[in-house]
């Protein structure tokens, strides 16, 4: 069965936007990226909402002459990468993403069920919560970075749900990000 993965940035405390909606934070370093890579690699299908959708269309538009060759190598595997995207408001979506036609439970279901390859990868703080409340998410990829930022949106979602993990991989960096993998104890 396909993992239902959730990987993000995340502040030291916790959050992966700080109050005023920045996630700029001091530690990337090429081997952090490494880490993005390995992740987009093992990816079959990204679920992400309006927001984040909207964010990530820069991607489609951006000047690649202008990029490094690991993010240029980056944005051909993130464009080529099925979406399923959740909105109230679209009506509809452009590159390789569609809208979501049923709730987030039955989407993943049908992805878990579909034939294919690679993780079920959820984007996105408030997606995740909600996947998470559900008992969808499998594994959580965590890029801690040393930075403090007092507030704003949290990685993890705030329903006072107990959710046992099991540590299958950490690394740390020069920069002082740390990097941590979780399986969720079913």
């Amino acid at each position: 069965m396909r993992r239902v993965t959730y990987s993000m940035s995340v502040s030291l405390d916790g959050f992966v936007q700080g109050p005023d909606g920045d996630f700029d934070w001091p530690g990337l370093s090429d081997e952090v990226f490494d880490v993005a890579l390995d992740e987009i690699r093992e990816v079959g299908v990204h679920l992400m909402g309006r927001l984040l959708y909207e964010a990530m269309l820069y991607w489609e538009t951006v000047d690649q002459s202008a990029l490094a060759a690991p993010v240029q190598q980056w944005l051909g595997l993130w464009n080529a990468l099925p979406k399923v995207v959740f909105s109230r408001s679209l009506s509809t979506v452009r590159g390789n993403a569609r809208l979501a036609d049923s709730g987030l439970a039955d989407e993943i279901a049908r992805l878990r069920a579909e034939p294919g390859d690679g993780d079920i990868a959820i984007g996105g703080a408030t997606l995740a919560a909600e996947a998470a409340t559900l008992g969808l998410i499998d594994e959580y990829h965590m890029r801690v970075y040393p930075v403090l930022v007092g507030g704003g949106l949290p990685f993890f979602a705030r329903d006072e749900q107990r959710i046992d993990l099991e540590l299958l991989e950490t690394r740390s960096f020069d920069s002082g990000v740390a990097y941590l993998r979780y399986r969720v104890r079913r």
